[in-house]
């Protein structure tokens, strides 16, 4: 498997990093939606398995970013 281009671990950080902002925006539109306090939706946020994962895979791809500048 060869190393991905700087541009395309770039493109990947803004898809991701777009996807993550919609599904941010769907837990709290649902959250809303069922009024659940301020709180729960933060911990629901915090606690998001998906939201977990993403956050990982976008630090990954910024540190392998990060060891192609050096």
């Amino acid at each position: 498997m060869t190393d991905a281009s700087a541009q395309e671990l770039k493109e990947s950080i803004e898809e991701l990093t777009a996807y993550r902002d919609r599904l941010k925006q769907d837990v709290i539109g649902m959250g809303q939606k069922l009024k659940l306090p301020q709180k729960k939706i933060d911990a629901t946020l915090a606690d998001h398995p998906e939201l977990q994962r993403i956050e990982g895979i976008l630090q990954q791809l910024q540190d392998q970013i990060a060891q192609q500048g050096s």
